[in-house]
């Protein structure tokens, strides 16, 4: 975590006005829609509400202990890209800070 991007397990559409209120200015989701089954928000739900909290918003769906190149190189195009500071979440927060470890490894952000 940098003062640019925090990690955080699953966030919920409710959870987007404090994720505003907290001076995120981006949100990346790296969950799968589904992964835990019904009960988890669609990617669609979290980004209905992260918008209109003013927050912008990527779903990039990356698989659990199966990240790619592709997977690290397009994260890293999105922490470079969007407004700061980026809230990246996943089931745990892992997964995201493992793309932006090895993003940071590969030396892909600008930052």
């Amino acid at each position: 975590m940098t003062q640019q991007i925090g990690f955080a397990g699953q966030l919920y559409p409710e959870q987007m006005q404090e994720v505003a209120s907290r001076g995120f200015k981006s949100v990346i989701n790296n969950r799968p829609d589904y992964e835990e089954g019904a009960q988890q928000p669609t990617a669609a739900q979290v980004q209905a509400a992260a918008e209109a909290q003013g927050l912008s918003y990527v779903h990039q769906p990356v698989i659990s202990g199966q990240i790619t190149q592709e997977n690290v190189e397009q994260f890293a195009k999105y922490i470079n890209e969007l407004p700061k500071p980026v809230l990246a979440f996943c089931r745990t927060g892992n997964r995201c800070n493992n793309l932006y470890q090895l993003a940071k490894q590969m030396d892909l952000l600008d930052d």
